[in-house]
């Protein structure tokens, strides 16, 4: 009997999702949300008062950005994260083959608050793992269509998205745990040793 692949795909990151990940943002305060652990870091920002070389989106908040990206790259909030990941990892993907909505860093209104970014990834999260695990053998093996990787199969790209969420997930815990020492308090939502 060969391996689902299918399945572990989408079995890797539920795993992360619902083992590490989540819980540790569970939580999560607009303070933390917004903080800037070094001057110069690049965030969601009330529109006009970014410093950065590019700030778009829509709505009351933009995100600092730059094309090409500064050497060496600005130090990213948890605010800026959770955006990369909602607009570019999720969203983006989540439209081009799952039905989501079009996402894109200059049309995207970036949410205000901690509250709606976490009620957001968890939107986006469903979606791209129900996806993932519609998928089948077939659509694994189909181009993914992604521009520069249009030859990519599907499975190519749910490996990335992977990755991203994993690495991105991985940055955010940081930050909280950063926070967290630096403002005095303890994380009860740490990964336990051992898993």
């Amino acid at each position: 009997m060969g391996m689902d692949v299918n399945k572990e795909l989408a079995d890797q990151l539920a795993w992360h999702w619902d083992h590490q990940l989540r819980a540790r943002l569970d939580g999560l305060t607009d303070e933390e949300y917004f903080w800037e652990p070094v001057p110069g870091c690049w965030n969601l920002r009330p529109v006009g008062t970014s410093t950065a070389p590019m700030a778009v989106g829509v709505g009351d908040y933009t995100i600092d950005f730059g094309i090409p990206e500064p050497q060496p790259a600005p130090v990213t909030t948890i605010a800026w994260r959770l955006a990369h990941i909602l607009v570019a990892v999720l969203g983006a993907r989540n439209a081009s083959h799952f039905g989501g909505p079009a996402t894109e860093y200059r049309s995207y209104d970036y949410p205000a608050s901690a509250a709606e970014a976490l009620e957001r990834l968890d939107a986006g999260y469903q979606l791209w793992i129900e996806g993932v695990r519609g998928l089948g053998t077939e659509g694994l093996d189909r181009p993914c269509g992604e521009d520069g990787f249009e030859t990519w199969p599907m499975g190519s790209l749910v490996l990335h998205i992977n990755r991203e969420m994993i690495h991105h997930g991985a940055e955010i815990a940081l930050l909280r745990d950063l926070y967290a020492h630096s403002h005095g308090q303890s994380q009860s939502n740490s990964i336990q040793p051992g898993i």
